[in-house]
């Protein structure tokens, strides 16, 4: 994956944060898949925030984007400062 701010996202890295993740936010109204926010954490405990859709008709998660959580941005990762 590209570079990012925090540094270079990898594949398992993504893998890990989505199986100890919990959705944040869910975007059911999204066109043309309902969409939501996953906030998980990797095996060396690296915050990652998961936009990702899901398919029926094609039973698929589809990742939409990954990135690294600024936490100037983010209440424990999971909240959005206001």
């Amino acid at each position: 994956m590209e570079l990012e701010e925090f540094g270079e996202i990898k594949e398992e890295e993504v893998f890990e944060a989505v199986l100890n993740g919990k959705i944040i936010e869910n975007y059911s109204d999204d066109e043309p898949y309902p969409s939501c926010l996953v906030y998980g954490r990797t095996d060396t405990d690296r915050p990652l925030h998961i936009a990702c859709a899901y398919s029926k008709h094609d039973d698929m998660a589809i990742i939409i984007t990954v990135y690294q959580p600024d936490p100037d941005k983010w209440i424990e990762f999971e909240r959005r400062k206001v």
